[in-house]
């Protein structure tokens, strides 16, 4: 699944994630009711009482429940609030804190970390939590016969997790590994008791974790709901009784949750640009923040001409990134000025800027021979994707490339990707962030052996590629952070000079909510919504 035992980080690809999101296949089965507190959706309203809070989430609730596996937006959110990691993250900058662990080791610059549980942690059903959770968790993470998405975060660097005691537990690293406290956020707790060959109820909707909240009810593709847990004794304990969370995927009716003089929410995610300014006038905060969502090209290159790089640099060129952000992104972007976020501290400046520059364009498309050269850009359908690829069409049209959208849903473009189809050009948006921040996972979430977008997409296998991967692998294991900011930046310079999976426009994300009614929650650069830090005003 992974290249050897070279690699040093995961390795992952598109298409697991759409299955394990729900995207392709059949829905994951799903359990309706967790517990029969709630009533229909009409009346699970929790009202404006500081106890309770209304939130609104832009996906799908039908989707896996199983924290190893999923990759669903609504449920990795709620799953932040019901499950803990040994190591918790700030949701922004996903800085490292005590979990379910005691306290964070002193030393993680070997290749042992030993880790004591938190005191009276519990389960939602009461049950303590032991060790014994911890190494069955990870032992489930790391089977590669398990293939859970999680275990391409840490097969390659993590051997196997250890119980010393019924309080601690030893992590055997393959390699000292600079990112391993942040890794360790990915992986969720979760109890030996219930889940133990019982994984469908997982993936179904049961939630029994050792977080501030517990899940109370489902409703798939309407609510789920949670309640305050007593026993919880962690570091961000819930401030509200109970909570209720929408999910809306049609923008108009979120939008018109979080409006009016007394919204039906408190706060609502995936907000569209084009709706921010009326919402501050109706008096809602409105923030956008900046993350690993962004528009992308990605070439075929083993599709004439598109092996030569000179032509996929031509085409970055004849792009007006500004235009884009203007027009599609309703100035809610930042230009792909780096594969890394140039707004995220993770982000260096690289060696092609990709400015526009149609004259370049031409010229780099003259160097490589090409004249005549027509083009057939498959694309997704959202409304983002379909407002930005004009842009492109109209910069590609205007150098002399004659340029053809074709734009479909997302589960028929990619399932042609997967059977192997021909094509020239694709441009649609990926987001790595929901799983983490550190350079390594972001750059080979695209840029793996075993990563289908780089080998079976692209196609992209020569000596350009290895050089690329052997100096990630460099990179990834540099236990000085000046020496790893170094190769992170060649790194970041290699792929800017290829340019084979590259960004063209990183977008924002916005959320709303009430400020007279909830206070402690920010947007971020990921789906989502964090409330574990919110407080009622």
């Amino acid at each position: 699944m992974s290249r050897t035992a070279m690699g040093t980080g995961p390795s992952f690809d598109r298409r697991t994630l759409l299955r394990y999101a729900g995207l392709v296949g059949a829905t994951a089965a799903f359990s309706s009711t967790i517990a029969a507190c709630g009533g229909p959706a009409s009346t699970n309203k929790t009202g404006s009482s500081t106890d309770s809070l209304t939130a609104v989430i832009g996906y799908g609730n039908n989707q896996s429940w199983d924290p190893l596996q999923t990759a669903s937006a609504f449920s990795m959110a709620a799953i932040l609030h019901s499950y803990e990691s040994l190591v918790e993250g700030d949701p922004i900058t996903r800085a490292p804190f005590p979990g379910l662990a005691k306290a964070l080791p002193a030393d993680v610059s070997g290749t042992s970390i030993e880790f004591e549980l938190r005191d009276g942690a519990k389960w939602h059903d009461g049950q303590p939590v032991t060790a014994d959770d911890v190494v069955f968790t990870y032992a489930r993470a790391l089977d590669p016969k398990e293939n859970v998405l999680i275990h391409s975060f840490f097969a390659q660097w993590l051997q196997e997790v250890k119980k010393v005691d019924d309080r601690k537990v030893e992590f055997v690293l393959t390699f000292p590994f600079p990112y391993a406290l942040q890794r360790i956020q990915i992986c969720k707790i979760v109890p030996k008791h219930v889940f133990e060959n019982n994984w469908p109820l997982a993936a179904g909707g049961k939630v029994v974790g050792s977080g501030p909240y517990k899940v109370t009810e489902q409703a798939p593709l309407s609510h789920t709901s949670f309640e305050k847990f007593a026993d919880y004794n962690g570091p961000r304990p819930a401030a509200y009784q109970k909570m209720l969370w929408k999910s809306i995927v049609d923008s108009a009716p979120r939008v018109a949750a979080i409006s009016g003089v007394k919204p039906d929410a408190q706060i609502v995610e995936n907000i569209p640009a084009a709706n921010a300014d009326q919402l501050r006038k109706a008096g809602r905060t409105v923030e956008f923040a900046d993350g690993g969502n962004n528009l992308y090209l990605m070439f075929n290159t083993a599709h004439a001409p598109f092996g030569d790089k000179r032509v996929r640099q031509a085409l970055h060129y004849a792009i007006d990134k500004k235009k884009m952000i203007e027009i599609g992104l309703r100035g809610t972007g930042t230009p792909g000025t780096s594969f890394i976020n140039p707004k995220l501290p993770q982000s260096q400046p690289a060696s092609q800027s990709f400015t526009y520059d149609p004259a370049k364009a031409k010229q780099l498309l003259a160097e490589a021979g090409v004249t005549n050269l027509k083009i057939s850009l498959s694309t997704t359908n959202t409304s983002l994707v379909l407002d930005c690829v004009k842009v492109i069409k109209e910069g590609w049209d205007a150098i002399g490339v004659q340029t053809t959208l074709d734009s479909q849903d997302t589960k028929a473009l990619f399932s042609k990707l997967d059977n192997g189809n021909d094509f020239q050009v694709v441009s649609t948006t990926n987001n790595p962030m929901q799983f983490g921040n550190d350079p390594d996972l972001l750059i080979r979430y695209y840029y793996d052996a075993a990563s289908l977008m780089m080998t079976k997409y692209a196609r992209w296998n020569n000596a350009d590629t290895q050089a690329l991967l052997s100096l990630q692998d460099k990179a990834a294991a540099e236990q000085d952070e000046a020496k790893r900011t170094a190769l992170n930046k060649q790194l970041l310079d290699l792929i800017s000079e290829q340019a084979v999976i590259y960004p063209i426009v990183f977008t924002q994300l916005g959320t709303a909510w009430d400020p007279k009614a909830i206070t402690g929650v920010h947007a971020q650069g990921y789906p989502g919504i964090y409330l574990n830090q919110a407080k009622p005003v």
